[in-house]
């Protein structure tokens, strides 16, 4: 349990902020920000089930 910080010391991650399509120049940049935004997005989902779980443990033990 030593690893569960409070919610203030460990916070939620926070998606990346969607480009709008006026962001896009469409001439096949490489990476497009498209591009950019699915791979930050692989990451924050990642991030986030990680801190799911360091925080699971801290809500079954106030739920009990």
């Amino acid at each position: 349990m030593a690893d569960i910080l409070p919610i203030d010391e460990d916070p939620r991650p926070m998606p990346p902020e969607m480009p709008g399509d006026d962001e896009c120049c469409r001439s096949g940049c490489d990476p497009c920000i498209f591009d950019w935004y699915a791979q930050e997005m692989e990451r924050y989902r990642a991030e986030l089930q990680a801190w799911e779980a360091r925080h699971a443990g801290g809500k079954a033990a106030a739920g009990a």
